[in-house]
């Protein structure tokens, strides 16, 4: 697990926050979106899942109701674009039952504290 010090250690230009589930609304789907702009511009990006945008990286994801489509095709994506510090919050992915196994990509678990010091070190930070 990352400790506090170490996420200020690793360098962003700016961070995503994403906590909308990726079906029912678009605010995944923007949010991933930006992250992939800003890194073909040359940013450096790091995303934070947090909430329901944990579902995001859930395995074996379907399409959404009425035929919406599914993320994976974004999140599999980011490495393409050089996006690979993804953390997802430890709370969200307790409070929904799950695991870092039942994601589909490699992840770093932050708890609470963590998480703020995330913010604090990340001055450009986009929520979604």
């Amino acid at each position: 697990m990352e400790t506090v010090s170490d996420v200020g250690t690793v360098p962003q230009d700016l961070l995503i926050v994403l906590r909308h589930p990726p079906h029912g609304s678009q605010w995944l789907r923007e949010g991933l979106d930006v992250a992939l702009v800003a890194a073909a511009f040359g940013q450096r990006v790091g995303l934070l899942f947090q909430g329901d945008g944990v579902y995001a990286l859930l395995k074996d994801q379907q399409a959404g109701a009425l035929g919406q489509k599914g993320t994976h095709p974004q999140m599999a994506m980011l490495e393409m674009y050089d996006i690979d510090t993804l953390w997802v919050s430890e709370t969200a992915l307790a409070e929904r039952g799950l695991s870092v196994d039942d994601l589909m990509l490699p992840v770093v678990p932050l708890n609470a504290e963590a998480v703020a010091e995330c913010f604090a070190h990340h001055p450009h930070a986009l929520i979604f």
